[in-house]
């Protein structure tokens, strides 16, 4: 059974970081790029971060970038998402993603889902 399993969301001050993971079973892991995407109530699902199977070739998009750190340890099956200096506006479920070949940062490319962590941040 593919599973993908997101952990690590909560409630944190704005400022404070959360460490996401994304541990992933059923599939050939190493061969799969990763997103986390997220989506905030009444918002549409945003991609946040990817990262490549091969090389590990990281994208972010601009609301992220330089406050949060993807990576990933095949050998745990696992993808992480490091975010700091997190803002009332990174509140959002957060999702992880797996696609077959190359990253991509449209949500419709991704094979594999998990269900969500909700991350809170609060002012």
């Amino acid at each position: 059974e593919v599973q993908l399993v997101e952990s690590g969301g909560g409630l944190v001050q704005a400022g404070g970081s959360l460490r996401l993971s994304c541990v992933a079973s059923g599939f050939g892991f190493g061969d799969y790029a990763v997103g986390w995407f997220r989506q905030a109530p009444g918002k549409d699902l945003e991609g946040i971060s990817c990262i490549n199977s091969a090389d590990g070739y990281t994208v972010y998009a601009d609301s992220v970038k330089g406050r949060f750190t993807i990576s990933r340890d095949d050998a745990k099956n696992t993808v992480y998402l490091q975010m700091n200096n997190l803002k009332p506006e990174d509140t959002a479920v957060y999702y992880c993603a797996a696609k077959v070949g190359p990253l991509a940062t449209i949500h419709h490319s991704y094979n594999y889902w998990g269900q969500g962590t909700q991350v809170t941040v609060s002012s």
